[in-house]
């Protein structure tokens, strides 16, 4: 009996600009050892291994059900090198010097301590092997971050989160990154701006679901029923307001990061 995974918000649909620019970046060798941290529910593993035809890709994740998915959809869609692991990538003993290419789609912005994460990452990688992650760039800098909120701020204010809490803007400053990651033992770090849309759904009315599915209720926890429903008729309304014939889109900016393992 499968899982019931509706609920789900389906990352692979709304990063789907993001992703084509992020698979090129990455160029899977035919012979790599992948390693995918962060992988969610296995896209961008499946994508390395079927690149990596001699080779192989693991993908790692701390959620199970994202993993169960994962699983899921490989077995349905192949390809047959490819392994699923449950753990948290700061401290997992990963095999030393096995990886040849380290890849993280919107993956590694939450360490609690980054450059410990990245150097027990770095541990994994052979000298001279390749890290090519996706992270978001400045809060106000990402659209969906900003408008998707401000009805919920509209409503009351948002308690002030713990200072210095990992969040998804956690690497956005580049000099900060390029600290964090020569610190962990990497050299030659770049990073190449990505200026794509997010997407939320053909409609505003599944956008809406879509969004609350992302954001886990929790625009809309702490407010009374009255506060609520004014918030859920802005949100209503901004998504609205960014619906295309295409779909519902949202501004976004982020970073392509690579580097080499010294």
């Amino acid at each position: 009996m499968t899982s019931d995974h509706t609920d789900l918000f389906d990352y692979d649909a709304e990063l789907r600009l993001h992703n084509e620019l992020f698979r090129a970046a990455a160029r899977v060798g035919s012979r790599d050892r992948v390693l995918d941290i962060g992988c969610g529910t296995g896209q961008s593993t499946r994508e390395a291994a079927r690149a990596a035809v001699g080779g192989c890709a693991v993908g790692v994740d701390p959620s199970a059900r994202m993993l169960e998915r994962a699983r899921q959809l490989s077995d349905a869609q192949g390809p047959p090198n490819i392994t699923y692991q449950q753990a948290d990538a700061q401290v997992h003993p990963f095999p030393p010097a096995y990886f040849d290419l380290c890849i993280s789609r919107f993956g590694t912005m939450f360490f609690a301590d980054p450059v410990a994460a990245f150097t027990n990452i770095g541990r994994a990688l052979r000298p001279a092997a390749r890290l090519v992650l996706l992270v978001w760039q400045d809060r106000d800098r990402n659209e969906w971050a900003s408008a998707i909120r401000r009805p919920r701020t509209a409503a009351t204010p948002e308690p002030t989160p713990p200072t210095r809490s990992p969040d998804p803007f956690s690497l956005a400053d580049p000099a900060i990154t390029e600290g964090i990651l020569a610190a962990a033992g990497f050299t030659e770090v770049g990073f190449t701006d990505v200026h794509e849309p997010v997407y939320y759904g053909p409609d505003s009315a599944t956008a809406f679901d879509n969004v609350l599915h992302l954001w886990d209720q929790d625009l809309l926890a702490d407010l009374d029923a009255a506060t609520a429903e004014q918030a859920r008729t802005r949100l209503r309304a901004t998504l609205a307001a960014h619906t295309t014939d295409s779909g519902v889109y949202f501004d976004s900016r982020a970073w392509i990061i690579t580097a080499r393992r010294h």
